[in-house]
């Protein structure tokens, strides 16, 4: 961690960011060299234009002298024609360098997936691996092997949210355990969790409206993440109290009077194992594992109902916030945003211990990943997030000793909103005033309805 408790990395001053300006100055040398070569071949017109030719039966040495030095001005060393070929190889280089690094990107994620995948294959090599960087992250702690052995024998709970990569390992490996099937649909985790999701049969949405959330950390009007944090929780809690799964639809109206929807999604609460009919709670695991899949789940369609019921329209502004699998599903919906499978406008999206990795979020949504150094749940994708523009990933330091503890919004997640909020990263900034129409400045009037909804799948 940093000085500041927290790493940031993507987003508006992230490295992709810088891959995206340095393509983008490579189109405007294109434009340049275009303009420049335009301007020359008009001028070399004017090399032979009838008044000037007709000039020179005047004056033959003052035409000479001017159509000497136009030339040199267009073909000379330093002429337009020249400078318009050296800005058209300076944009042929500086765009084959941005799609080198993204295609290079592209080719290394894609070999260690199948790197990982052929290793699973052999039940034998799978274990032997694993134990391999288990016994590397025990020689090579600084306390030394001994000590730390006896810190995984004494709390292996513990041990492993101190070692959360190794989470990683054994997730992009898992899938070549499903041997010939995973060939199916491919060998990554995503399309190993396509497969695996059709043990959990799927089910139609039902929306049930229930009666306003009238709290005061649901009604305070957003100002930070922290405020965002608190008010999914408050949802998290109410959910998991009355064993239901639910969401919040809060409709934020501007002293302008313009509108801003922010929906409350919290994660997992039903860990029944698949049987021959849908679970009656879309928060289940199968949707965990339909919607690292990259499937259009019951529970996606029941929030899109719930945002239909609460007056939004396609064209407003919507946020999603999501905890765990909410972040999961939200990072799904923002995928499928302006579509019929989520036909609104996500602008933001605000995720807390979600993997959302391999969700091809759209470079239109800006997402804010929050993620606990010691929580393994955001490496259950088996990758980082990437590098991207609209994705800025936050990681912060908060052990508890415990996976469900380093999990909890409670517990761990509102001090790295905490800690978001005393920062000035640019990434963060930017993530911030491209979601202003979710927050409110100081001293703005603004007014909160929180709307909630059961969701069930039957």
């Amino acid at each position: 961690m940093t000085g500041s408790e927290i790493s940031v990395s993507g987003g508006a001053g992230g490295l992709e960011a810088d891959l995206a300006d340095l393509a983008a100055l490579g189109r405007n040398s294109t434009d340049l060299a275009e303009m420049l070569a335009a301007t020359s071949l008009t001028c070399h017109g004017m090399l032979v234009d009838p008044d000037v030719l007709a000039s020179a039966v005047l004056d033959p040495a003052g035409v000479a002298r001017f159509e000497a030095a136009l030339l040199e001005a267009l073909d000379g060393p330093g002429g337009l024609s020249a400078l318009a070929v050296r800005f058209a190889a300076r944009a042929a280089t500086l765009q084959a360098a941005a799609l080198a690094y993204e295609a290079a990107d592209a080719a290394l994620a894609e070999m260690a997936d199948t790197l990982d995948w052929a290793i699973g294959t052999i039940p034998g090599l799978f274990v032997t691996t694993v134990l391999a960087e288990v016994a590397a992250e025990l020689l090579s702690d600084p306390e030394g092997a001994a000590d730390a052995l006896g810190e995984l024998i004494e709390d292996p709970e513990r041990w492993v949210t101190e070692h959360p990569g190794l989470v990683d390992s054994v997730v992009n490996k898992a899938p070549g355990l499903l041997g010939g099937l995973s060939l199916l649909g491919g060998g990554d985790v995503r399309a190993a969790a396509a497969l695996l999701g059709n043990l959990w049969p799927d089910g139609r949405p039902v929306v049930t409206r229930r009666p306003d959330d009238v709290r005061q950390g649901v009604l305070q009007p957003p100002r930070n993440v922290t405020d965002l944090l608190t008010a999914l929780d408050l949802r998290n809690r109410s959910a998991a109290e009355r064993d239901t799964d639910q969401v919040s639809v809060r409709v934020i109206t501007h002293a302008d009077g313009t509108r801003a929807f922010v929906v409350d999604i919290p994660g997992t609460q039903d860990w029944s194992p698949p049987g021959l009919s849908p679970n009656r709670a879309p928060n289940d695991l199968g949707t965990n594992v339909r919607v690292l899949g990259g499937d259009v789940t019951t529970r996606q369609e029941a929030i899109a109902m719930a945002l239909h019921r609460a007056g939004a329209g396609p064209t407003d502004p919507v946020m999603l916030v999501g905890h765990s699998q909410g972040g999961m599903v939200a990072a799904q919906a923002a995928h499928d945003s302006g579509t019929a499978a989520f036909p609104y406008d996500v602008r933001s999206v605000v995720t807390a211990g979600s993997p959302v990795a391999r969700a091809g979020i759209p470079e239109s949504v800006q997402v804010l990943a929050l993620e606990n150094a010691h929580d393994i749940v955001p490496h259950l994708d088996g990758r980082s997030n990437d590098d991207d523009p609209n994705v800025t990933t936050v990681t912060f330091d908060r052990q508890k000793g415990s996976v469900g503890e380093n999990h909890g919004i409670s517990t761990a997640y509102r001090y790295g909103a905490e800690q978001v909020d005393r920062s000035d990263d640019p990434s963060i900034a930017h993530f911030r005033a491209a979601s202003s129409p979710f927050f409110v400045e100081p001293g703005e009037s603004a007014t909160v309805r929180a709307q909630v909804f059961e969701l069930e799948q039957r």
